[in-house]
């Protein structure tokens, strides 16, 4: 018996890139979010900036913690609707503002176990925040990611 994927239920997949940091990737992500929240959407984030995982900052809810079910983590689930569920290094850390200091390997491999062990449920969106630049998280999440329906990618700019 073939097994079930955890992003099975999910309809699309977004990624937010950018070549530089500080142009506004989480900030996109966040508001990208509760706008199709609004309109009606099952949304989550998967937030894959391991070094400044920002997110549950913006969204009020770093001092919020992720939980095991059988099928994996459950996402922190956003508003009294829980219309939007949140995975974050953030919530491993055991204080916010802890430093994340992995070689590439460690950073890898936490991708994969987001992409593959989070119980997303059913979502109509999946927006996933990245680092800055372009690293090998950004090859390990599209890698991770290659058997599911990838929607397509924002790109962020600045006008300079």
């Amino acid at each position: 018996i073939a097994e079930r994927s955890n992003l099975a239920g999910v309809q699309h997949i977004l990624l937010v890139l950018s070549g530089k940091g500080g142009v506004g990737k989480s900030t996109l992500s966040t508001e990208l979010a509760l706008a199709l929240r609004s309109a009606g959407k099952r949304v989550g984030i998967l937030d894959v900036d391991l070094c400044g995982p920002s997110i549950p900052r913006m969204l009020r809810v770093q001092d919020s913690a992720v939980h095991q079910c059988d099928s994996g983590w459950v996402p922190v689930l956003l508003g009294q609707d829980k219309a939007i569920a949140l995975m974050s290094i953030g919530f491993l850390l055991e204080r916010p503002d802890d430093a994340v200091v992995w070689r590439g390997p460690k950073k890898n491999a936490l991708i994969k176990q987001f992409v593959s062990d989070v119980a997303w449920g059913d979502l109509d969106f999946l927006i996933v925040d990245t680092p800055p630049g372009t690293s090998d998280e950004h090859i390990s999440t599209v890698e991770a990611l290659r058997p599911h329906q990838l929607l397509g990618a924002i790109l962020v700019t600045t006008p300079q």
